[in-house]
């Protein structure tokens, strides 16, 4: 997927943001739902703020 510049709700205003969706496609019966999310949230983390991936590395 390819980044866009999208409008956000940013405090209380409105903002043009880069965005981008993450998909995660996964094997139901090898992998939990509730662990491929938690997976999922992480890797946004690390996009959102990459400075972590560095001190978590």
């Amino acid at each position: 997927h390819k980044i866009e510049d999208r409008p956000v709700a940013l405090k209380g205003e409105i903002v043009i943001r880069p965005m981008m969706y993450v998909a995660l496609s996964y094997d139901h019966r090898i992998v939990d739902g509730r662990e491929a999310v938690q997976f999922l949230v992480h890797i946004k983390g690390l996009i959102e703020e990459p400075e972590r991936f560095l001190l978590e590395g």
